[in-house]
């Protein structure tokens, strides 16, 4: 098993060795988290973001809330090791408050004080619908299907339905890209020569898809649940939680849908590992950041 960094290994400049002194900086701004192992899987993405983009420039991994190196001490790290032009990449799965003023804020607030405000390259999007995310959010959704046995309930096969589960927002732009996100990865077009899709694949019907929040969204999680259950039509349900990495949040679906399958014992209930310091995301972050360059070089 790979080795994760830990945070104190990781809070210096991320640079693998490569041809060149790049003066681009890659500031990779996370939300942070009071779990240790979801703060090694971010440092660990950093790891990751850099090889892809060795030789290019420099990534700074750093995080908005509860560790550091935090925004400012980030930025400054990029300044020292020779940074002239920094771009800022928030790995947020959609864009909400955080993206839209909070990361700006105070990205803005270190570039002023250090008088490098046109050093700001540009704010990359949140990798939301990517297509290497909805590859990777395909991936763990098949695992969980095709993970539970094919049995049989009354001699038919088990009915399934897929609940996808966001964090929820205020924000009503990010509560309908999470619920765009699910129609896209389940009833949208795989690449294979067939066309077909997960839906297709495994008999999801329309009533079988849901998309539900753990938090200042609606529907919640256990709503949902007790909605599915008490339609009596499904035998199994795959509980698909969307987040990047291990914590506090990804404990709390696990035991609301633990305590869902205690209420409801005649359903089989299957939770989907989180998304995961992945190569995928990797390269979904990489790949909003040369969107932002080409925007630049075209503008």
């Amino acid at each position: 098993m790979e080795r994760c960094a830990s945070p104190e290994e990781a809070t210096s400049i991320t640079q693998p060795a490569s041809v060149g002194h790049p003066t681009h900086g890659i500031l990779l701004i996370g939300h942070g988290t009071r779990d240790e192992r979801g703060t090694e899987e971010f440092f660990e993405l950093g790891n990751r973001l850099a090889s892809l983009l060795a030789g290019r420039s420099i990534v700074q991994p750093c995080l908005l809330e509860f560790q550091s190196p935090t925004i400012d001490e980030g930025w400054r790290r990029l300044l020292d090791a020779g940074a002239k032009q920094i771009t800022v990449s928030p790995l947020l799965l959609f864009a909400a408050g955080h993206a839209k003023s909070d990361i700006p804020d105070a990205v803005e607030a270190v570039a002023r004080q250090t008088q490098t405000l046109d050093r700001i390259a540009g704010y990359s999007r949140p990798i939301s619908r990517q297509p290497h995310m909805i590859d990777l959010v395909r991936e763990r959704l098949a695992e969980s299907l095709e993970s539970v046995s094919v049995g049989e309930m009354d001699n038919a096969p088990i009915s399934t339905a897929v609940v996808m589960v966001g964090r929820g927002s205020l924000d009503p732009c990010a509560s309908s890209d999470m619920r765009l996100l699910t129609e896209v990865t389940v009833r949208g077009r795989l690449k294979q020569a067939d066309s077909s899709s997960i839906a297709d694949r495994h008999a999801i019907d329309a009533d079988g898809l849901l998309t539900t929040f753990y938090a200042m969204a609606q529907p919640r999680l256990p709503d949902t649940l007790g909605q599915i259950a008490a339609s009596g039509r499904f035998g199994r349900v795959i509980v698909q939680p969307h987040l990047l990495f291990s914590g506090r949040l990804y404990d709390a679906i696990e035991r609301q849908t633990k305590e869902a399958a205690a209420k409801f014992s005649e359903i089989e209930f299957v939770i989907s590992r989180y998304l995961g310091p992945d190569a995928k995301v990797a390269a979904a972050i990489a790949d909003r950041i040369d969107s932002l360059q080409s925007e630049n070089v075209g503008g």
